[in-house]
Protein backbone atom coordinates (compact mmCIF):
# COMPACT_ATOMS: atom_id res chain seq x y z
CA UNK A 1 0.00 0.00 0.00
CA UNK A 2 1.04 3.86 -0.03
CA UNK A 3 1.44 6.02 2.85
CA UNK A 4 1.53 9.95 2.74
CA UNK A 5 2.78 11.61 5.48
CA UNK A 6 2.58 15.17 6.22
CA UNK A 7 5.00 17.17 8.16
CA UNK A 8 5.76 21.02 8.53
CA UNK A 9 2.04 22.05 10.34
CA UNK A 10 1.93 24.47 13.63
CA UNK A 11 1.15 27.84 14.99
CA UNK A 12 2.34 31.00 13.59
CA UNK A 13 1.00 34.57 13.54
CA UNK A 14 -0.58 36.33 10.81
CA UNK A 15 1.99 37.13 8.87
CA UNK A 16 4.48 34.58 9.09
CA UNK A 17 5.32 31.64 7.18
CA UNK A 18 5.10 27.97 6.91
CA UNK A 19 6.59 25.23 5.08
CA UNK A 20 4.72 21.71 4.63
CA UNK A 21 6.29 18.53 3.33
CA UNK A 22 4.24 15.34 2.56
CA UNK A 23 6.19 11.92 1.33
CA UNK A 24 4.55 9.33 -0.41
CA UNK A 25 5.66 5.72 0.27
CA UNK A 26 5.18 2.05 -0.53
CA UNK A 27 5.56 0.39 -3.84
CA UNK A 28 4.69 3.46 -6.14
CA UNK A 29 5.62 2.64 -10.04
CA UNK A 30 4.36 6.79 -10.78
CA UNK A 31 2.00 9.43 -9.51
CA UNK A 32 0.14 12.01 -11.93
CA UNK A 33 -0.54 15.12 -9.48
CA UNK A 34 0.13 15.56 -5.84
CA UNK A 35 -1.68 18.32 -4.05
CA UNK A 36 -3.01 20.38 -0.83
CA UNK A 37 -6.36 20.78 0.51
CA UNK A 38 -7.71 22.01 3.70
CA UNK A 39 -10.72 21.59 6.22
CA UNK A 40 -11.47 24.25 8.17
CA UNK A 41 -14.37 23.91 11.55
CA UNK A 42 -17.46 23.60 9.75
CA UNK A 43 -16.33 24.22 6.23
CA UNK A 44 -15.72 21.68 3.45
CA UNK A 45 -12.55 20.48 2.63
CA UNK A 46 -11.09 22.76 -0.44
CA UNK A 47 -8.20 22.64 -2.56
CA UNK A 48 -5.37 24.88 -2.09
CA UNK A 49 -3.04 23.68 -4.35
CA UNK A 50 -2.26 21.12 -7.10
CA UNK A 51 0.35 19.87 -9.08
CA UNK A 52 1.33 17.37 -12.10
CA UNK A 53 4.17 15.49 -12.67
CA UNK A 54 5.17 17.26 -15.19
CA UNK A 55 4.90 20.64 -13.19
CA UNK A 56 2.21 22.32 -14.25
CA UNK A 57 0.30 24.39 -10.86
CA UNK A 58 -3.05 25.38 -10.34
CA UNK A 59 -3.94 27.41 -6.71
CA UNK A 60 -6.99 28.22 -5.15
CA UNK A 61 -7.63 31.81 -5.41
CA UNK A 62 -7.69 32.91 -2.07
CA UNK A 63 -3.88 31.21 -2.35
CA UNK A 64 -2.42 32.89 -5.58
CA UNK A 65 0.68 35.18 -4.76
CA UNK A 66 1.09 33.91 -1.20
CA UNK A 67 1.29 29.77 -1.31
CA UNK A 68 3.63 27.96 -3.58
CA UNK A 69 3.23 24.09 -4.36
CA UNK A 70 6.54 22.66 -5.58
CA UNK A 71 7.45 18.76 -5.83
CA UNK A 72 10.79 16.26 -6.22
CA UNK A 73 9.53 13.25 -8.28
CA UNK A 74 12.20 11.40 -7.42
CA UNK A 75 11.47 11.65 -3.40
CA UNK A 76 7.62 10.91 -4.18
CA UNK A 77 7.25 14.24 -2.35
CA UNK A 78 4.82 17.56 -2.55
CA UNK A 79 6.31 20.71 -0.93
CA UNK A 80 3.71 23.75 0.23
CA UNK A 81 5.32 27.06 1.11
CA UNK A 82 2.45 29.20 2.92
CA UNK A 83 3.76 33.42 3.38
CA UNK A 84 1.77 36.50 4.33
CA UNK A 85 -0.19 33.85 6.48
CA UNK A 86 -4.18 34.86 7.49
CA UNK A 87 -6.03 33.71 10.02
CA UNK A 88 -8.52 32.54 7.54
CA UNK A 89 -5.64 30.22 6.48
CA UNK A 90 -6.49 27.91 9.37
CA UNK A 91 -7.36 24.70 8.90
CA UNK A 92 -6.26 21.17 8.91
CA UNK A 93 -3.89 20.63 5.54
CA UNK A 94 -4.16 17.26 3.81
CA UNK A 95 -1.38 15.73 1.05
CA UNK A 96 -3.33 14.18 -1.55
CA UNK A 97 -1.67 12.19 -4.65
CA UNK A 98 -4.07 11.18 -7.69
CA UNK A 99 -3.51 8.90 -10.02
CA UNK A 100 -0.84 6.58 -8.33
CA UNK A 101 0.28 4.02 -10.25
CA UNK A 102 1.76 0.99 -7.93
CA UNK A 103 4.36 -1.15 -9.57
CA UNK A 104 2.71 -4.17 -11.34
CA UNK A 105 -0.22 -2.50 -11.21
CA UNK A 106 -2.06 -0.77 -13.92
CA UNK A 107 -5.07 0.53 -12.22
CA UNK A 108 -4.72 4.34 -11.02
CA UNK A 109 -5.41 5.12 -7.12
CA UNK A 110 -6.22 8.17 -5.10
CA UNK A 111 -4.41 8.20 -1.50
CA UNK A 112 -4.89 10.85 1.21
CA UNK A 113 -2.34 11.48 4.13
CA UNK A 114 -4.02 12.08 7.80
CA UNK A 115 -3.59 15.96 7.90
CA UNK A 116 -1.51 18.56 9.69
CA UNK A 117 -3.06 21.17 11.71
CA UNK A 118 -2.00 25.06 10.72
CA UNK A 119 -2.90 27.60 12.88
CA UNK A 120 -2.35 31.25 12.47
CA UNK A 121 -3.27 33.38 14.98
CA UNK A 122 -4.23 37.52 14.69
Amino acid sequence: QVQLVESGGGLVQAGGSLRLSCGASGSIFSINAMGWYRQAPGKQRELVASITSGGSTNYADSVKGRFTISRDNAKNTVYLQMNSLKPEDTAVYYCNADGVRLTGISVLYRYWGRGTQVTVSS
